[in-house]
């Protein structure tokens, strides 16, 4: 679990235990185009509160944040790819610790999914679903997720528009 600054440019605690601390984490915005060629976009539950999220996990020590990203998705929802080395964007939500409870800020890494297995880490830990970008902001768990996912969708088509036509 990293603390302060690494993706910001923060770096300092933000006071006494009764406020918050700042933690960091990184999430894979996985993806991929539907048969139709409609963009779809994984969520996951998480363990303990059942709210929709992206893959996101601690940072871990001896890989690249990115590479932490995709083993998130591997041990969340058994999927198997490639992250983009730098983080689309980030965003923060509140954690909550027995004692305490934390800024996190999460470094988001889009994630175009390669394989699905049919047995990974946290299989029946947490309900894994394929969905549309309007779906993942109607079920988008942490409020903001919601600019993440938009700007994604944003970012997305304006590469279809820029891509040639064959």
């Amino acid at each position: 679990m990293r603390r302060f600054g690494r993706f910001t440019g923060e770096g300092q605690a933000l006071g006494k235990a009764s406020k918050p601390i700042l933690f960091e984490q990184v999430a894979a915005l996985v993806h991929r185009r539907a048969p139709g060629g409609g963009l779809q976009i994984l969520m996951v539950t998480t363990r303990e509160t059942g709210r929709w999220i992206l893959p996101r996990g601690w940072t871990i020590k001896g890989l690249k944040p990115h590479e932490a990203a995709e083993t998130e998705a591997f041990e969340e929802a058994g999927v198997i790819g490639k992250a983009d080395r730098k983080p689309f964007t980030v965003y923060r939500y509140i954690k909550r610790f027995p004692k305490k409870t934390a800024a996190v800020v999460v470094a988001v890494y889009p994630m175009t999914v390669e394989r699905e297995l049919d047995d990974w880490p946290e299989k029946g830990q947490r309900d894994v679903a394929w969905v549309t970008p309007e779906e993942a902001v109607a079920r988008a768990g942490d409020p903001g997720l919601i600019p993440v996912i938009t700007q994604f969708v944003d970012a997305s088509a304006a590469e279809e528009i820029d891509r040639p036509t064959a």
